[in-house]
């Protein structure tokens, strides 16, 4: 049986001044956990000519992917390899397979139960994390994934990147906030966790409006948030903006300051699974300053502990 807690949620507050994932693993199984990512080798509606938008303005080629399902690789093969960098560098024993690239319940449902059945009959694995989009859901796949929470922690991650239909539209996600509100309410009383991917920064967004959507998500009863840095990718559309002149990016001192009012706004119990991106160098336009991760992480904590805040100061139900 997978531990459990209201919500799926530790129940320590761990030392940093909001819900780290980390900790809240620690928390269920009493030892480090690491995720795998995994390329399964699935499309997405907004890339494969299903929605006329073809693709956000931000996604590059590999839709997040590393690349693994082109080289060959099962979904057991990326997991035993994925193992070994993280026993040598965490001494991890257990691991939650993360379906990430493209959108991982963009399938028929017996493609999908294959799929994610040769993940959690791996040694070790406790769960699983599975990216999709809401408008890749449906009852049948929320069935088939209720049906692993029985004994495996289960995480379903819905891209949604803002509550504003404008600014979905802006950057051509192909749904809008209405399709992401139905999904949330097919998936609770499930068992199965929700999180939710958000980035700061968008074209056409202010600081205001960037927390409205931490309002409106801690609302909704979600159980995370991945939170993300919009960074230029080369050879994406939001390149060619940039280039252009038509797309300006946050600065380092924005981004940490957004950060810390939005954690301010989200439930204590949301677990904060991602605190900015992580580009790959070679790939990166801009912001050149994106590309030092722990600088940026640590300017966060050092923001929060200066402001005397954490996650839920100023969250009202």
């Amino acid at each position: 049986m997978v531990p459990r807690s209201r919500k799926g949620c530790c129940t320590v507050i761990p030392k940093k001044r909001y819900t780290d994932y980390n900790s809240y693993l620690r928390g269920l199984y009493n030892e480090r956990v690491q995720k795998i990512s995994l390329d399964a080798g699935l499309s997405c509606p907004n890339r494969d000519g299903t929605l006329a938008s073809m693709g956000c303005i931000y996604c590059n080629a590999k839709g997040s992917g590393s690349g693994q399902f082109l080289k060959g690789m099962s979904v057991k093969e990326q997991i035993e390899a994925g193992k070994i960098p993280m026993m040598k560098k965490y001494k991890a024993q257990k691991f939650l397979a993360y379906f990430q690239s493209y959108s991982n319940t963009y399938a028929p449902v017996a493609h999908l139960k294959q799929m994610y059945d040769e993940a959690v009959s791996c040694e070790g694995v406790v769960g699983m994390a599975i990216g999709t989009r809401p408008d890749c859901i449906d009852p049948e796949k929320l069935d088939l994934i209720q049906s692993y929470t029985r004994d495996y922690l289960v995480w379903l991650e819905y891209g949604l990147q803002s509550v504003h239909d404008t600014t979905l539209s802006l950057i051509c996600r192909g749904h809008d906030f209405k399709a992401f509100e139905q999904a949330v309410a097919m998936t609770q009383n499930r068992g199965i966790n929700i999180c939710v991917h958000v980035i700061l920064g968008l074209p056409g967004e202010d600081k205001e409006m960037m927390l409205d959507t931490a309002r409106t998500l801690g609302r909704m009863g979600i159980n995370g948030v991945k939170l993300h840095l919009l960074y230029v990718v080369k050879g994406t559309r939001l390149d060619e903006m940039y280039l252009d002149g038509q797309y300006q990016c946050l600065t380092q001192a924005q981004y940490v300051d957004i950060v810390c009012d939005f954690l301010e706004r989200l439930p204590r119990e949301v677990v904060i699974q991602r605190i900015t991106g992580d580009p790959h160098p070679e790939e990166l336009r801009a912001p050149q300053w994106s590309a030092r991760y722990r600088d940026t992480f640590n300017l966060i904590q050092h923001t929060l502990e200066q402001r005397d805040s954490f996650q839920g100061k100023q969250y009202h139900p």
